[in-house]
């Protein structure tokens, strides 16, 4: 069994997290930590790298000095990246709302892609998901990117960042990123018929392949579906998928999906025998400062991810 005093001793935007999932603590003790985010630890040193255009890194996607010719490595500095990050985090939406956050970006945001108005969102499906959350959680209208989803989800039932490059068929990455969008979006408001179908789809195009199989020959689909790093970014894993259907799982008041069952067991594969999870390799690029340990070492990050799929699973 993991040690919680060992999980405990750790930054309060993830702390908050151990307390409320793991050690039971009540809401007067984990709402306490989470309210500590804005002031202290990564939540405060992020807020810090704010732009007073409301912006981080002059950039919407990328920082406004990428150059990919010099750094192949895609950077995690800009403005989406660090909302996300906030967000996950826990921080109280009305720290943002103090500083005009949301008006600053529709004034001087705009995507790389075309130029497009920030809040409107652009091409790309992960990109869209999270604004749609970035959006709800800011209090910003973003009903128009909800209804694109419906609009590009592809035939076989998910979706594909390269569809505007011709793809036909779905990626794990895309679909997973566009799924997250749509349930904010469902928990937030309800949704709509379409938008609840299209999430179901959605999860059915995951389902079927047990989350990590190939549908035609039931071959996994790369080897890094069972390799877990935090940050999870854009990419795809099973522990990361695992965490989205619980989340769903627990909006709609559902048992966990019996197809997940082999992928459960990679996610309970890769736990060590002091009940926690390892850092995979992390993923490469720029960041304003580090949120988790090196590759290899135990991640604190990924055991609370770990510990709370498995107890949703072994509950049912």
């Amino acid at each position: 069994m993991v040690s919680v005093s060992w999980l405990c001793d750790a930054d309060p935007a993830l702390r908050w997290q151990i307390e409320r999932d793991i050690a039971g603590e009540p809401p007067e003790v984990w709402e306490a930590t989470r309210a500590r985010v804005a002031t202290e630890g990564f939540g405060a040193r992020l807020l810090a790298h704010q732009d007073p255009d409301g912006r981080w890194a002059g950039g919407a996607f990328f920082p406004a000095d990428y150059d990919p010719a010099k750094e192949p490595a895609q950077p995690w500095t800009a403005t989406t990246w660090s909302l996300n990050a906030l967000r996950e985090w826990g921080l109280d939406a009305a720290v943002l709302r103090e500083r005009r956050t949301a008006e600053l970006l529709a004034e001087n945001a705009r995507w790389e892609y075309d130029d497009l108005p920030y809040w409107g969102g652009e091409v790309d499906c992960c990109i869209n998901a999270w604004t749609v959350e970035n959006g709800l959680w800011l209090g910003v209208d973003i009903s128009g990117i909800v209804d694109w989803f419906v609009e590009h989800q592809l035939s076989d039932g998910g979706w594909n960042c390269e569809w505007v490059e011709g793809s036909k068929r779905s990626s794990v990455h895309s679909t997973l990123n566009s799924l997250k969008g749509l349930l904010a979006h469902e928990i937030a408001t309800g949704g709509t018929e379409a938008t609840r179908a299209a999430r179901r789809a959605g999860e059915e195009y995951l389902l079927v392949r047990g989350l990590f199989r190939r549908l035609s020959t039931g071959e996994p689909i790369a080897p890094w579906v069972g390799r877990f790093a935090y940050p999870f970014r854009w990419f795809y894993d099973v522990l990361n998928a695992a965490e989205y259907f619980r989340a769903a799982s627990v909006h709609d008041g559902s048992a966990p999906d019996p197809r997940m069952a082999e992928a459960i067991g990679l996610i309970r594969d890769a736990r060590q025998p002091d009940g926690t999870w390892v850092q995979g390799n992390r993923h490469p690029g720029r960041v304003w400062f580090d949120i988790d340990v090196l590759a290899g070492e135990r991640s604190k990050w990924l055991t609370l991810s770990g510990t709370r799929v498995l107890a949703w699973w072994d509950a049912s």
